[in-house]
């Protein structure tokens, strides 16, 4: 079997770790499928790809996935939950502007990937979530290098959205780089993957194929203690700048095993909670992020899963 997952960050990484494992580690091979990670330029364009048939599987925030569920009724199922809490950051200048509390963010401008996905309604939700307006907050479409801190810097934006990995180089690199966690105001910011109604009765075997794989992956990074032997099948076929450096890629890797696990690796690998989905379906309703009255519980399915 062959399939395409579409993958809204680049591919150089680590937020991308587990699809990266599955494929250098054999996981997926391991499962009859053979996968192509394909970038596309951000969680809407990903959506879209997805809908259009032209891959049956992503991965997308939970926010994006419900609020196209709740506000346009689009066919899209969760069929795993990859993060329980925000794999994002904002990065912050501590000289010119802190961002420490959602009041810091008023007046100011943020800088996110695209306009309208998960970063931008993050940064609205840490607004919203302490009773602000988010239109308060300006907002600029920038890349997601460390080379972007330079604005942040020079003061053309007051801090940007980006990954953990990221975080970690640019707060390694600069002593003036500080971190907000958003998932400190925010439920609903978890990765899940996503497939279409459609798909779940017409690529069953490989979607059931792919998260085996995936959670193969996840369960030999929870298993090796030390990441030495995940950060070498990693290197024995990717190469870039938060993998090859140890310190970083060690740093990374620690933060969203935690994420991936929730902090109890005795807990299942990949199953949504109802009770935290319906929470963050909840705080986007209360936010006016998402239109209320849906059914949220019909929105996921455990049932791809592998039985453990």
């Amino acid at each position: 079997m062959k399939t395409t997952f579409l993958s809204y960050l680049p591919l150089e990484t680590l937020s991308l770790t587990p699809e990266l494992l599955a494929v250098a580690g054999g996981h997926f091979t391991k499962h009859g499928l053979e996968v192509t990670l394909q970038p596309v330029k951000g969680s809407p364009q990903a959506m879209q790809t997805l809908l259009a048939g032209i891959s049956p599987i992503t991965r997308l925030g939970q926010i994006d996935v419900m609020t196209a569920i709740a506000d346009t009724a689009q066919p899209l199922v969760s069929i795993g939950t990859l993060t329980r809490g925000s794999s994002l950051r904002f990065v912050y200048s501590k000289k010119k502007h802190p961002l420490e509390k959602p009041e810091d963010f008023v007046g100011q401008t943020m800088g996110v990937p695209s306009e309208g996905g998960t970063s931008d309604k993050v940064v609205s939700l840490v607004l919203a979530g302490s009773g602000l307006d988010p239109k308060q907050t300006k907002r600029q479409v920038v890349g997601l290098t460390p080379g972007t801190f330079d604005l942040v810097q020079q003061g053309r934006i007051a801090g940007y959205v980006v990954s953990i990995d990221t975080a970690n180089i640019l707060a390694a690199q600069n002593p003036d780089a500080g971190i907000f966690d958003p998932a400190q105001y925010v439920k609903s910011d978890s990765q899940v993957y996503v497939t279409t109604k459609d798909a779940t009765k017409k690529d069953t075997g490989i979607l059931k194929a792919f998260m085996a794989g995936i959670h193969d992956a996840l369960a030999a990074i929870v298993a090796d203690e030390s990441l030495d032997e995940t950060i070498k099948q990693l290197r024995g076929k990717y190469s870039f700048a938060t993998l090859d450096d140890d310190k970083i890629a060690k740093a990374s890797l620690t933060m969203m095993r935690k994420l991936w696990t929730g902090g109890d690796p005795s807990k299942p690998l990949l199953v949504t909670d109802e009770s935290a989905w319906t929470a963050g379906y909840k705080e986007l309703t209360d936010a006016g992020a998402a239109k209320s009255g849906g059914t949220a519980t019909t929105w996921f399915d455990n049932s791809l899963l592998p039985k453990t």
